[in-house]
């Protein structure tokens, strides 16, 4: 297949003197843009004693800078762009994001670089309750972890940065210091350690002026070093957490292969047979035909150098073992090769819908050609969709082989489980082979 390269929209970077890259994705065709600041900060590069730092520090960038000295007066401007702040924190990244009329594209990246060089970083204490606030919602009264998506990470990444929540605990939260968000943040907001991104209807060279003026005295800094991830652990492996309801959260991971890897693709094929739409296999088996599930979804989670093949859902507690073992029956029967031309076809259609849509999101294009560019070269739009019409059913089965393998199996559990359900969740893991 020839690329289709006219898909592809323009995209160019110039690197400011201070090292700060600054890319525009030509989107002429849309109505509005957006301006997305990337930095390599998140729960990956910190210690135990940090964990959660990275977080903090992200919100306490809302709390006012020298010209707009509070959070209502830094929110306020920001509004008055017709936008809103949006900031988020990975384990890979933290990113800083505004959406908006093109004719105020240079006061966004003017808002942003007031946020990133002259924070204040005051109203720690009212901060910190804020954040404790959100901590509180996966906690349960006696302060047991409940949020099953971040136990089953601990489970899969043990010690490991990548098994820390991006929160933080608690007493981190507790203690954490306007010193200590100083230090955190002159370790890692620095030029060279960002992306800024701005995808819509916009001209390259008018951006790069804007942040040039805004953002050229930003500090240097280096990049920041990525610690591996760990090898992959031996299992299967589950956790149960007791919680009251009538449901059971479920959280099933595998670790997979990174983005880089040529068979990622096939990743994302096998994961579109899996669950993309109502008509594929864990929604109509698992929901429709059986009933075991109102709602069970699957994902990949794209790390730097791995990633993590996820399905979550909830269900009935008395129906746990049921879910989970016909689950892993549907996994054994990709395993087997039981893939069909007919799904694969509809996967690339799908696959190939997504991808034109995404032209038309420009915080999507933000994400990919500024967001990736944090740690690799993004792929051409033409070129995904080039490898995955190259994808065939024997490249699928072979990478289901390789990553849904028992032995990689992590699975938390949280709800109220008897004895006998736990002991038979617990033998259908392991007889699962």
């Amino acid at each position: 297949m020839t690329l289709d390269t006219k898909l592809d929209p323009h995209v160019e970077t110039t690197t400011l003197g201070n090292g700060l890259a600054v890319t525009t994705v030509a989107l002429p065709h849309l109505h509005t843009a957006v301006c997305a600041l990337f930095i390599k900060v998140g729960s990956r590069f910190e210690t135990p004693a940090d964990n959660g730092l990275s977080h903090f520090v992200e919100h306490m960038l809302f709390r006012g800078t020298e010209r707009y000295p509070t959070s209502l007066a830094l929110n306020t401007a920001v509004e008055r762009l017709g936008s809103t702040l949006h900031a988020e924190t990975g384990r890979d990244y933290t990113l800083f994001q505004l959406a908006l009329e093109p004719e105020f594209v240079a006061q966004g990246i003017e808002l942003l670089g007031e946020l990133l060089g002259k924070p204040r970083f005051t109203d720690i204490e009212l901060e910190r309750n804020l954040i404790l606030e959100e901590i509180n919602e996966d906690y349960d009264e006696e302060g047991v972890e409940i949020n099953a998506d971040d136990i089953a990470r601990g489970l899969a990444f043990e010690d490991h940065p990548l098994g820390q929540r991006i929160i933080g605990p608690r007493g981190n939260v507790e203690r954490f210091t306007q010193a200590d968000v100083r230090r955190h943040f002159d370790g890692f907001y620095g030029a060279r350690n960002a992306n800024l991104c701005v995808a819509g209807p916009v001209t390259h060279g008018v951006v790069v002026e804007a942040a040039e003026r805004a953002l050229s005295t930003m500090a240097t800094g280096a990049p920041a070093v990525v610690p591996a991830a760990p090898p992959l652990h031996v299992g299967p492996r589950l956790r149960h957490v007791p919680d009251a309801g009538s449901q059971t959260s479920l959280a099933v991971l595998f670790r997979a292969i990174p983005e880089l890897d040529p068979a990622y693709v096939a990743l994302v094929a096998l994961l579109r047979i899996l669950d993309d739409g109502m008509s594929t296999r864990l929604h109509y088996t698992l929901a429709d035909q059986k009933g075991l599930a109102y709602s069970i979804h699957a994902a990949i989670e794209p790390l730097a150098d791995t990633a993590l093949f996820e399905i979550s859902g909830a269900t009935a507690n008395a129906k746990v073992p049921a879910l989970v073992g016909e689950l892993l029956g549907l996994l054994d029967g990709l395993r087997a090769g039981q893939v069909t031309a007919d799904e694969l076809a509809k996967a690339r259609v799908r696959y190939r819908y997504e991808t034109l849509a995404s032209i038309d999101d420009a915080a999507a294009m933000a994400g990919w050609f500024g967001g990736t560019a944090l740690y690799y070269p993004p792929q051409p739009l033409s070129e995904r969709l080039s490898s995955m019409s190259k994808v065939n059913i024997d490249d699928i089965v072979r990478v289901a082989g390789e990553v849904l393998a028992p032995n990689h199996l992590v699975l938390a559990a949280v709800g109220t489980l008897s004895r006998a359900r736990l002991g038979e969740l617990r033998q259908i893991i392991t007889d699962w082979k």
